[in-house]
């Protein structure tokens, strides 16, 4: 890893050599990344810690987690990696490691936290979309079959013409018609999609 504020790149080697003593590993490798920020996958020195780890199933020692990886999704992956090709994560700074049990329930708490952020994104997008079609917004550069875009560029008007197919596609489709057959009718009395093109089972199955 880079530098840590106020501590030197000799003490973090120094450090890292003492926890393998302690812990009875051979050094095998130091890495020591010049790449700073960005994703572990664009920073040569960590990608080379971590594919030196996973062959032979050893330890990899970070002095700080912070400089192993930018965000905890970035962590996580890291340490699945390893996880996957018999190896372990050690972090000095955080004194985890995932040859432990304490280490492993860190990183399962890690994983549920992130698991827990995602669905609260996914919580609070599908909750804005929701407000948007209520109050008859837009909520993508695709304009929905059954509707044009107000002169404000904002607001969902009503096409009659259009709904009133949506209307006959459904009763197609609860008479028992498939997919495909609606898009052929469709296709055979010269209908065309929103876009302008031709109709196939998906999209039918997307109106639907």
């Amino acid at each position: 890893g880079q530098g840590e504020e106020g501590v030197s790149l000799d003490m973090q080697r120094e450090r890292v050599a003492a926890w393998c003593v302690g812990n009875g590993y051979e050094l095998a490798a130091t890495f020591v990344e010049t790449m700073s920020g960005g994703r572990a996958s664009n920073r040569p020195e960590v990608l080379g810690a971590i594919a030196l780890t996973c062959k032979v199933k050893g330890v990899l020692v970070v002095y700080s987690l912070s400089r192993l990886a930018r965000s905890v999704k970035d962590t996580l992956a890291i340490a699945e990696r390893l996880e996957k090709a018999g190896a372990n994560l050690a972090s000095l700074t955080e004194r985890i490691d995932t040859n432990s049990a304490l280490g492993k329930m860190v990183f399962r708490l890690l994983s549920t936290l992130n698991e827990f952020e995602k669905d609260q994104l996914s919580e609070r997008t599908k909750g804005a979309m929701a407000h948007l079609r209520k109050a008859n917004r837009r909520i993508s550069a695709r304009i929905p079959l059954g509707s044009d875009l107000a002169p404000d560029g904002q607001t969902l008007v009503v096409n009659a013409a259009e709904r009133t197919l949506i209307e006959g596609i459904v009763a197609k489709r609860g008479q028992g018609m498939s997919y495909a057959a609606i898009a052929q009718s469709l296709r055979d009395i010269g209908v065309a999609t929103k876009t302008g093109g031709r109709w196939h089972p998906s999209t039918v199955k997307a109106i639907i």
